[in-house]
């Protein structure tokens, strides 16, 4: 996820905040971070891949996407924090936990947050008339491990199991994990009586269930319907699976 945030003017300065789709010059390597807590810190790279320099500040967050720096309260510590880097130059943010009581029979969910400032204009041309800047703010999900969860994580999306619910005119399916994993789901189809239907997509807690609309169904899909989905791996890697909806 990238947010933009649009700087407008010379002396003053005023800002709005949206979510965009923006080109950022500052590249993660990844998609997600995955912290086994038997590690105690891990390492995330980023590149430059832009022709100038950019200041980069990074913060961990615990799921509000408004937060800022400053009033985050996480137990996580991420150096550098603030740095300027340079065209064509990498760099390593070193993500270390700090002690804190968080579940250990589940993964918890955090957000690691990228801000890519760009150099402001040096020409006293871009000086003297109003000019347009974007700090792109890239969010990735954190998933902190505990020691000694059972089962396998790349396993966690083949043991989800799906549920026909219905109410009024609504077809909806209930799809529970079992497992201590977050599960990430991108596509959802439903084959039911000859027909092919979508169902809306997300992200399931570790022990907890997620309800999700079945589009244009007109009635629930009896027991044994095939259900085709895919899902991400911990390399953020998209799997296809196939499940079946129970009584």
């Amino acid at each position: 996820m990238k947010s933009l945030i649009c700087a407008v003017g010379a002396g003053l300065v005023a800002l709005c905040v949206c979510t965009a789709t923006a080109q950022a010059s500052v590249v993660i390597g990844g998609t997600r971070v995955v912290f086994p807590a038997k590690d105690g810190e891990v390492t995330v790279r980023l590149t430059n891949q832009g022709s100038k320099p950019a200041l980069v500040e990074s913060w961990i967050d615990s799921g509000d996407a408004q937060s800022t720096p400053d009033k985050v309260d996480v137990p996580f510590l991420v150096t550098p924090p603030l740095f300027r880097l340079e065209p064509n130059k990498d760099q390593s943010l070193r993500i270390v936990a700090t002690p804190a009581q968080l579940p250990v029979d589940r993964e918890s969910l955090f957000w690691l947050n990228v801000l890519e400032v760009p150099p402001k204009p040096t020409s006293l041309e871009g000086e003297s008339k109003n000019t347009l800047q974007f700090a792109v703010r890239s969010r990735l999900k954190l998933f902190y491990r505990p020691p000694n969860l059972p089962g396998d994580p790349l396993k966690a999306p083949e043991s989800l199991t799906w549920k026909a619910m219905s109410g009024g005119e609504s077809i909806a399916l209930e799809i529970r994990n079992p497992t201590p994993y977050y599960v990430t789901l991108t596509t959802i189809t439903v084959n039911s009586g000859g027909a092919i239907y979508s169902a809306d997509s997300g992200m399931i807690s570790p022990l907890s269930t997620l309800r999700v609309a079945v589009k244009d169904m007109p009635h629930a899909p009896s027991s044994g319907a095939s259900i085709d989905y895919t899902a991400l791996n911990d390399y953020g890697a998209s799997i296809a699976l196939k499940g079946i909806v129970s009584p």
